[in-house]
């Protein structure tokens, strides 16, 4: 446990000691592992977060679980390390931790475990510079790394070809079904997804994916609904044929709809890399997913994969990053000592984290920063 012969930290503890006595805590942090949103908020979930990523983690938590926000700033799910601290006070009280993101005070990147057990709506995302935001909302630009899927489940993205916006209007006068507009895709596990603002989506029945996003701190992301499958719920958010629907917003997502864009295949091929299942059992591997520069070009993203077993260099970056493991045991080893990331944990990794080894035990894991 000793790197270097100087101390061990302990993945809990806010601060590490040498011969001088306690010093603040600069590497990377544990986060808990059950920030879930209520059932209520997400009726669409189901038992995979915490059956299949979380298992240890969370023993015997009761219901289903839609979403899991791994590493948040948001208002209303924000983060909490290990030790009970709220990850954004953190960032706020040191700046340094942020990198480049220290002006903006606290940091733009969110990431989410996605489980739906059925489809979730059918929605879209304005852009962070759209004019009809209102006080207190900001865009919500995300990505899909699909963990699993079922036999043919996949996401809808964008229109049909051929579909305008006047057919929109007219099927959302008629109440029709607009499942039937969009471009279905099935997915396999590895395929990464891009969603910028003004595409249409929803992930499909089936699918288990982890989503990073980008929203700006201090505001809430916002999301309008196109169609909500014509569901009912109580007031407890569970499926009642006698309850009320979810609101809808339908001219806000007319409006934010980017209708000039391209459609069907040509979308697809420019927002999806199909990196192929990890290689968990192979020797270990770092592989980029998606950056500015590609394979997945994003000018919002830098996505990475680890893969395998044995040891990895990682180079210090000016940036606050996320890893969670999907699956094995990640072990993070720097100047300050060792941190033992699990299988469904998240570890906060600040840009004041110098360099790295990473000790990888047939492990799969993804490594999330802003661009």
């Amino acid at each position: 446990p000793h790197l270097l012969g100087r101390y061990h930290r302990g993945s809990g503890s806010p601060y590490m000691w040498d011969k001088v006595g306690p010093k603040k805590k600069r590497g990377p942090w544990l986060l808990q592992p059950d920030n879930f949103t209520p059932s209520r908020r997400t009726p669409w979930g189901g038992r995979r977060i915490i059956e299949d990523l979380k298992a240890d983690l969370v023993p015997e938590y009761p219901g289903t679980v839609g979403e899991a926000w791994e590493l948040s700033v948001e208002p209303d799910f924000p983060s909490r390390l290990a030790d009970g601290r709220q990850l954004d006070e953190v960032l706020r009280a040191d700046p340094e931790l942020l990198g480049r993101e220290a002006a903006l005070g606290s940091t733009a990147l969110l990431v989410k475990l996605v489980d739906a057990a059925d489809d979730l709506s059918l929605q879209i995302h304005p852009a962070d510079d759209d004019p009809a935001l209102e006080p207190g909302h900001s865009g919500k630009p995300e990505a899909w790394y699909i963990i699993d899927a079922e036999p043919g489940a996949g996401l809808y993205l964008g229109f049909k070809e051929a579909v305008s916006r006047g057919e929109v209007e007219a099927a959302i006068e008629k109440d029709a079904r607009r499942d039937e507009l969009m471009f279905f895709v099935e997915v396999a596990k590895g395929d990464l997804f891009v969603i910028d603002p003004g595409t249409a989506h929803a992930i499909g029945r089936g699918v288990l994916l982890l989503e990073p996003q980008r929203v700006t701190p201090g505001l809430r992301g916002v999301t309008y609904r196109y169609w909500d499958w014509n569901r009912r719920y109580s007031k407890a958010g569970a499926p009642d044929p006698g309850g009320h629907p979810r609101p809808l917003h339908l001219q806000r997502a007319l409006d934010v709809t980017d209708w000039n864009g391209p459609r069907e295949k040509a979308l697809v091929d420019r927002i999806r890399y199909p990196s192929g299942a990890a290689a968990s059992g192979d020797s270990a591997s770092v592989e980029m997913l998606a950056s500015p520069a590609g394979p997945l070009q994003s000018d919002r993203f830098i996505l990475r994969r680890l893969a395998g077993s044995g040891t990895l260099e990682a180079p210090p970056e000016d940036r606050l990053r996320s890893m969670t493991v999907l699956e094995g045991t990640v072990r993070i080893l720097d100047e300050e000592g060792s941190t033992e990331v699990p299988r469904g944990q998240t570890a906060a990794l600040p840009a004041t984290l110098g360099p790295t080894r990473i000790d990888l035990e047939r492990a799969h894991a993804i490594v999330c920063g802003l661009a």
